[in-house]
């Protein structure tokens, strides 16, 4: 048992080596740069990714922005806008001229990432016949994006760094661009499924021939009523509406899926790039949770990671200025905190020659009535977020869903930063880690008074999984219930599980199909795993003073091996179905439960907030008495 515990932990510490001290930064440091992308692969020189190595000389431009975010997987909060555009330009100079035009080297500094400008890469000739050809979109044209594409999903490659993208992906294809970009990648659903958002201007759509592959939010101007309904199929549209000039066709299950038509005789293209970016573009966002590999087989490059299609496209909840003191529309502010607060005795690494604390650096992002005080006493719920092996606190916040849901639900977020000092399974070091993670809970509750004790929630994914399982072994009363999901476990010393003698916590651990081999046993065994059977159910089952424990029986039950006395099945995002089972208590509370999402590989989710909210949210700590109380009437 200890042996399986260990490899997930290892596997998880493995995706943190790019973190090594407590003196956390998540920039490059870099200076901006405008390049033909024969001169982004000279710049890379020998790390140059090997798709790009008969990339075309001709026609593909990249802008990056200074002090891209990198260092961690906080390089995944870079923003890339890739543009189509059917006209070649004489030289470099000139093709920046036409990005500023547009208002796009403005956009994307202040957003932070690149832009990808490609244009046809066939130089114009003069045919046997004394014609000129070339200077046209063609096929070559969408085998060279592939591999771009590749590359820019390889976030850790050496171009990838500089052009990646994974959440913040958005198209804007211009006449012949746009064309082609209806004709050569919108059916694609290896390309369309990872487009957060497009805005085609003028282009065709031999609608006879071509259908778009994957749902794709998209504004399209000047397109006629087949290109328009192509697009509304690709979205599952069911629904119109009008807003002035514009009409919407959605998807009213999945909102987030919108195609937007309008009609423009003279097109002002820098206020419309503007206004499609500022209030179409970053409400939305894709992620990559399907097994590598899936629907991309045949191709030449399958297999590098993210490499599989559709990515998951779901509402976001955008950051506006640096993320380290940032906001955003809806109100919540985004605050970064680096001091040594908690740098006091029983959190601070016991071994000889140690001198840091476990933590020093984390986020709160608050809702704006929480720190102007308009919000009344004890009324905002607070989650303590713990980020994954190799994330980083903000990302793992968006990519698990908690930006979004918060603006909507206005809870209250801190996000610690820990991995460079997780200190595994046992001794004093993770009792310091427990103490500390408690720590910035008190001083939360402590400093804002609208923050509610008694509706104190805590998560984390995979390594934040482990140290969830910290933080509940530090104080479980400081808790209402807690969502381990994807966990490397952590199980407590003897004098923390006695807590529990006088200490009742809900849980609900997660994990999926193609998850970490301490969560879940993958196909073609398809079971939770041990870890989950045994820390989870009956172990929680005992603290919980409940008094059966489970025989686990995966021939009569497959997946998790026992009834339930509660079970339910949701389609998460209209793309996976997720499983619940619940042990309740006598009063009805669901207090011990797994949750298992079909088909997922072990990747950060925006749907899993949803669903530990939708459960959690149910629970509060009696502040008197010490006892959790349910209500199975919140909304």
């Amino acid at each position: 048992m200890k042996k399986l515990f260990c490899l997930v932990l290892v596997l998880a510490l493995m995706l943190s080596s790019s973190a090594l001290a407590l003196n956390y930064t998540w920039k490059l440091d870099n200076e901006a740069a405008f390049l033909t992308m024969s001169e982004l692969k000279a710049e890379s020189g020998e790390r140059s990714h090997a798709a790009l190595k008969d990339y075309p000389e001709n026609g593909t431009y990249v802008y990056y922005s200074a002090n891209l975010y990198g260092v961690t997987a906080a390089n995944r909060m870079n923003t890339n806008i890739t543009v189509f555009y059917g006209e070649q330009f004489d030289d470099k100079a000139e093709a920046k001229a036409f990005l500023e035009e547009l208002g796009l080297i403005d956009i994307i500094d202040k957003a932070v990432g690149s832009i990808v400008l490609i244009t046809p890469s066939t130089p114009v000739t003069e045919g046997s016949s004394g014609q000129m050809q070339g200077g046209k979109f063609a096929a070559a044209d969408a085998a060279a994006y592939y591999k771009l594409q590749t590359v820019q999903c390889q976030l850790s490659s050496a171009e990838g760094s500089k052009i990646g993208y994974f959440g913040y992906h958005y198209v804007i294809a211009i006449g012949d661009g746009a064309t082609f970009f209806n004709e050569y990648i919108a059916p694609v659903t290896d390309f369309a499924g990872r487009i957060a958002g497009a805005l085609i201007i003028d282009g065709d759509m031999n609608t006879d021939l071509y259908k778009v592959g994957a749902p794709i939010r998209a504004y399209l101007v000047n397109a006629d009523a087949d290109t328009a309904a192509a697009y509304a199929a690709g979205i599952e549209a069911n629904a119109i509406a009008h807003d002035g000039d514009k009409e919407y066709a959605y998807n009213q299950q999945l909102p987030v899926r919108q195609v937007v038509c309008v009609e423009k005789d003279d097109v002002d293209l820098k206020a419309l790039v503007a206004d499609v970016y500022d209030n179409f573009f970053v409400n939305a966002m894709t992620i990559a949770v399907l097994k590598d590999g899936t629907r991309t087989q045949g191709t030449p490059f399958s297999g590098y990671g993210n490499d599989d299609a559709p990515y998951s496209l779901v509402k976001r909840t955008a950051i506006l200025g640096d993320y380290e003191n940032g906001y955003t529309k809806e109100g919540i502010i985004i605050t970064h905190h680096k001091e040594d607060r908690f740098n006091q005795e029983g959190m601070v690494s016991p071994k000889e020659g140690a001198d840091d604390e476990f933590l020093e650096t984390w986020w709160e992002l608050l809702p704006e009535e929480v720190l102007n005080n308009t919000a009344p006493e004890h009324s905002v719920p607070l989650w303590l977020a713990n980020h994954g092996g190799g994330d980083d606190p903000v990302q793992f916040v968006d990519e698990i869903g908690l930006l979004a849901l918060q603006s909507e639900e206005r809870f209250a977020i801190v996000a610690p930063y820990y991995q460079s000092m997780y200190p595994g399974f046992g001794g004093s070091d993770a009792v310091a880690m427990c103490k500390a993670l408690d720590a910035v809970v008190e001083y939360m509750l402590e400093t804002y008074p609208a923050l509610d004790p008694a509706r104190v929630y805590v998560t984390g994914y995979s390594l934040g999984g482990g140290a969830t399982m910290h933080a509940v072994f530090g104080n479980p009363a400081l808790f209402a219930a807690a969502i381990p999901m994807s966990a490397a476990w952590y199980a407590g010393n003897e004098e923390q599980q006695a807590a529990f003698e006088t200490v009742d916590l809900p849980i609900l651990a997660t994990t999926s199909t193609w998850d970490l081999g301490g969560a879940f046993s993958n196909p073609p065994i398809s079971q939770i795993s041990a870890s989950y059977q045994e820390n989870v159910m009956n172990t929680f089952m005992r603290y919980n003073e409940m008094d059966k424990q489970i025989t686990f029986d995966f021939d009569t039950y497959p997946i998790s091996g026992f009834r339930g006395d509660l079970f339910r099945k949701e389609v998460l995002n209209g793309e996976y179905d997720n499983y619940e089972w619940f042990m309740v208590r006598e009063d009805g509370a669901p207090m011990v439960g797994i949750a298992y999402t079909q088909n997922l590989k072990h990747a950060l989710y925006p749907e899993f907030a949803g669903l530990a909210w939708d459960w959690a949210k149910h629970f509060s700590r009696n502040q008197e008495t010490g006892e959790i109380e349910y209500n199975p009437y919140v909304k």
